[in-house]
């Protein structure tokens, strides 16, 4: 185990490392110039080139990236171009509600994804299977915007029960998660209803309906453990995926996350805001699957005897 888990930690630091310099390098190869933008349409030539020497931006590029490695070892992701100040406390500050929203989106789309997954199953080939996979296909082919804005039409404006936006109760997160979840349950479900219908063709499946065991008991018991860990896996990934890629979500219903801190940084070509929310969700990837690896062995006891 600890040589699985110091394995797993220089595949972190080479994963972020190769993020970094991949990052690094297509925001550079942007025409658009910061100090451009920072100084605005009316500055003159003198104005840009100091502000580009202000920003280190006149130096070669491998100078540039080399000063950018030495200040993340020092635990510092640069300064924000146009906010004046460091990345790291912009981050901090917005994460607690990214966090929120990303563990409430998951666990909504987990249940519903089961639930329905898990019926598909037992009912495949019928009518209740055939309406589960239209409606999990029309899920996670619904764009966002429109879901929240179907959500927030019908919930809010029309019954009131939720408010139209903002942050701070459990009732601002519930439209957020459900629109995150809805999204999310159709890949779950289509994924949970394979597995099974798969692992329900095993002999010990056959054996155990044998023997006289419930339905439920079968499911439960042995078929479910052993058709979850994509699932798992799954989760792993949309962890990193929820950090940086909710940015419609938060901004229809004004939800203060990263993700919209990197839309706004996105607008402005603010390189360091950008790099630390593409590495903050690079990390958040990488121990979440370090995680779901940690967890599938207790799951499914196979894998630790390999």
């Amino acid at each position: 185990m600890l040589f699985l888990i110091l394995h797993r930690l220089v595949q972190t630091v080479l994963i972020l490392l190769g993020v970094a310099a991949i990052t690094f390098l297509l925001l550079y190869a942007l025409p658009a110039d910061p100090a451009v933008l920072i100084a605005g349409r009316s500055a003159t030539p003198q104005m840009v080139a100091s502000i580009r020497h202000e920003l280190g931006l006149d130096q070669p590029l491998i100078m540039q990236f080399l000063h950018y490695l030495d200040a993340l070892l020092h635990g510092d992701l640069g300064r924000s171009y146009t906010q004046k100040t460091s990345v790291l406390p912009l981050i901090q500050a917005r994460l607690p509600a990214t966090i929120i929203l990303m563990a409430a989106g998951i666990v909504v789309e987990v249940v519903l994804g089961l639930t329905f997954g898990i019926i598909a199953a037992v009912k495949r080939g019928g009518l209740v299977d055939r309406t589960v996979m239209m409606l999990s296909f029309i899920g996670v082919s619904s764009p966002q915007f429109v879901v929240a804005l179907l959500l927030l039409y019908v919930f809010a404006a029309t019954l009131g029960w939720f408010p139209m936006s903002g942050f701070g109760t459990a009732r601002h997160v519930v439209l957020p998660a459900l629109t995150l979840g809805v999204l999310g349950a159709g890949w779950y479900a289509r994924m949970v209803r394979s597995a099974m219908i798969d692992v329900l063709n095993h002999d010990y499946v056959r054996t155990a309906r044998a023997k006289g065991l419930s339905s439920a008991r079968i499911i439960f018991r042995h078929v479910l453990p052993n058709a979850i860990l994509p699932i798992i896996a799954m989760i792993g990934i949309d962890i990193g995926q929820f950090m940086s890629g909710v940015v419609v979500v938060e901004a229809v219903y004004g939800w203060p996350g990263i993700g919209q801190l990197a839309w706004q940084a996105i607008q402005q070509v603010d390189i360091p805001i950008i790099m630390g929310v593409t590495l903050t969700s690079a990390l958040a990837i990488v121990l979440g699957n370090l995680v779901a690896d940690f967890i599938a062995p207790f799951i499914d006891p196979r894998i630790r005897a390999q």
